[in-house]
């Protein structure tokens, strides 16, 4: 930081004072400084567009115990996705970086003269990671197609069948609202899934209004039957699609305007049945690769005549160690990766995984580390729910626990979003002294506004914060500026 930049951040805030470098940020400040930082930030939180607002805050040193700064630290506010903080460090903390999902394709029934008299199985272990690519098939079906090719299964006469029984049958957390279930980033989770369980939908606007507007759904095998009713608008207005879907229902209803003559526009929506998706989805690839699956690609659960007990293993799929999966998912929020882990937390011998099993393990790991169960409320894991509840000062316990454990520490601040730089951070903060120096996980949902993570101050002390607002009317805009003003505020000390 240069001291023209730190000059002229005084004349902002209206401070004064000497900005040289000091061991400790509350040790530096003395008493005057403390009373300095908590009045300008009470007068930073004071703004108007927070006055109706609940604003919780907590902000600690890492370098020593005590509090620098709070504000409703202990009243139960909602998260949004800084749930997903809760969710991720008990994930690391019970399942370790290491840990891996599981996915195997196995043959019930006789092999003879390059047919199987019998069924495949795909047997899932909730791998929120095999995707689609390039709009067109998963490489894993390429590759399960060689390995059916290596056992002399050229034809299946039977079905494929998918086995999504390692979580429970609930697919949608609890608390989630009815109007965004069609969107992609509440995606149902199963046990079996595939492309993060939604379709992309590609939008090509007409070229001149009313002209008819064309949509394409992918991959192959998502099931969706879709209802078109957009409408190409005036050139100078802004895209508006909306997609309805009920649960349950195969219909998707696509509505709403985009300009005439626009580019391409891609959007997420969701799937209804992961385990269909995911086989239908394997048997066209299959054929696509002259490998003829007769009977068709069927859940377990609408079988009445199951696959026969002895199995023959034809391939296993391992994905990406934890450690490599969460620098994926944390910093794009993804909500569909934190309800697998989740439920992946959920399970126990003999016992599917489950959103209250999910609960009763996190439960666990926050209290061993000194969270009473009363500061918190937790219903799903990605925190899309309006059931969750946290305290700021719960989830700074979090992430300092996390910080002051070297097995926890390095990729759990490695996968957060970097300000100016990456994930949901990466257009905000851009040019200002939180540029690269705030790791920290974003939070939105109607009306809430969340921020917790991890800066360094101008004397090189690291510092740890949650910001949470909820019941706000002003513009996100507006929520995120007076945030990012009061981390100024922390870095740039008197």
């Amino acid at each position: 930081m240069t001291a023209r930049f730190v000059a002229g951040l005084c004349l902002v805030l209206g401070l004064a004072g000497s900005f040289g470098v000091q061991p400790n940020l509350a040790e530096a400040l003395g008493e005057g400084g403390q009373a300095n930082l908590t009045a300008d930030l009470n007068h930073i939180f004071d703004d108007p567009a927070l006055a109706r607002a609940l604003v919780g805050v907590r902000v600690e040193s890492l370098a020593r115990p005590g509090v620098i700064y709070e504000r409703n630290a202990s009243s139960l506010v909602v998260p949004a996705s800084n749930m997903k903080l809760f969710t991720f460090a008990a994930a690391a903390e019970r399942l370790g970086w290491d840990f891996a999902f599981e996915t195997r394709l196995e043959a019930a029934g006789t092999i003879a003269d390059g047919v199987l008299t019998g069924d495949l199985v795909v047997v899932g272990g909730g791998d929120p990671s095999i995707a689609s690519q390039d709009f067109g098939p998963a490489p894993l079906f390429g590759e399960w197609a060689a390995a059916l090719a290596q056992a002399g299964i050229r034809r299946v006469n039977g079905r494929i069948i998918g086995d999504d029984h390692v979580f429970d049958e609930a697919t949608l957390g609890a608390g989630w609202a009815w109007d965004y279930l069609a969107d992609g980033y509440a995606a149902p989770v199963g046990g079996l899934n595939y492309n993060e369980n939604e379709a992309v939908v590609r939008v090509w606007p007409g070229e001149a209004p009313g002209d008819p507007v064309r949509v394409e759904l992918s991959p192959p095998g998502h099931g969706l039957e879709v209802s078109n009713t957009l409408k190409t608008g005036d050139a100078t207005s802004k895209a508006s699609i909306d997609f309805a879907r009920l649960p349950g229902s195969a219909r998707l209803t696509i509505s709403g305007t985009v300009p005439a003559g626009g580019r391409m526009i891609t959007e997420t929506a969701s799937i209804d049945n992961p385990t269909r998706f995911f086989v239908e989805a394997f048997r066209l690839a299959l054929a696509d690769r002259g490998i003829r699956v007769t009977a068709g690609a069927w859940d377990l659960d609408d079988v009445t005549d199951p696959p026969a007990a002895a199995r023959r293993v034809i391939a296993r799929r391992q994905s990406l160690p934890l450690s490599a999966l969460s620098g994926y998912w944390l910093k794009v929020s993804q909500n569909f990766y934190a309800e697998t882990l989740f439920k992946t937390l959920g399970r126990a011998p003999g016992q599917p995984g489950s959103a209250e099993g999910g609960r009763r393990a996190v439960r666990e790991v926050l209290t061993a580390w000194g969270i009473p169960p009363d500061s918190y409320v937790m219903y799903d894991g990605s925190g899309l729910s309006r059931y969750n509840y946290v305290t700021a000062a719960g989830i700074v316990t979090v992430l300092r626990h996390v910080w002051e454990d070297p097995k926890l520490r390095g990729p759990f601040v490695a996968a957060m979003p970097v300000a100016g730089h990456d994930g949901t951070l990466s257009s905000r903060m851009k040019n200002t002294a939180l540029d690269a120096n705030v790791e920290a996980k974003t939070g939105t949902i109607a009306n809430v506004r969340s921020l917790s993570g991890f800066v360094e101050t101008a004397a090189h002390e690291k510092l740890v914060f949650s910001m949470i607002v909820n019941h706000f009317t002003a513009d996100t805009a507006q929520v995120d500026a007076v945030v990012e003003k009061a981390l100024v505020r922390l870095v740039a000390k008197d």
